[in-house]
């Protein structure tokens, strides 16, 4: 991957607070669901309850497919993100407590938390090395995508 293109893809992430995921169930069926991530370079995380579907299903199998992007009203304005990737629970308590400590730091204008930020004991997290990334960018052509293999 060539330094603007990796630039590109940074920008897109830290534009970004939100991303759906899909996990595999047991059955075999995807199973995709909206979560809040951060991401350190290209590496995303994000969190889930401890006996959350998608815990269970990552324990399984940690394949995971997910996008990154926003709403426009112009067709030809569409960017986003794209990606297939591994995902592993986090079981180091400094990198738990780093990734929870920067999770706020995506909301600054949000209002305090009802509740106090949960501890690593509390939640699930996960860290997502991807091996592919489609960087999609409409702006270019209609649905022009990037391929980028990590």
């Amino acid at each position: 991957m060539d330094d603007e293109m990796r630039r590109k893809i940074l920008a897109l992430l830290d534009q970004h607070r939100i991303m759906t995921i899909a996990t595999l169930r047991p059955d075999g069926w995807p199973q995709a669901t909206t979560v809040g991530y951060v991401n350190d370079g290209l590496t995303l995380y994000f969190l889930c309850g401890l006996d959350s579907q998608k815990a269970g299903n990552l324990a399984r199998d940690d394949r995971v497919s997910l996008t990154i992007d926003h709403d426009t009203a112009d067709l030809m304005a569409i960017t986003g993100l794209s990606m297939a990737g591994r995902a592993q629970a986090v079981n180091d308590r400094a990198e738990a407590e780093k990734v929870l400590r920067m999770l706020p730091l995506k909301y600054p204008d949000a209002p305090p938390l009802p509740m106090k930020m949960p501890s690593p004991d509390e939640v699930r997290l996960f860290r997502i090395t991807p091996t592919v990334i489609s960087v999609l960018d409409y702006s270019k052509g209609f649905g022009h995508t990037d391929l980028v293999t990590c």
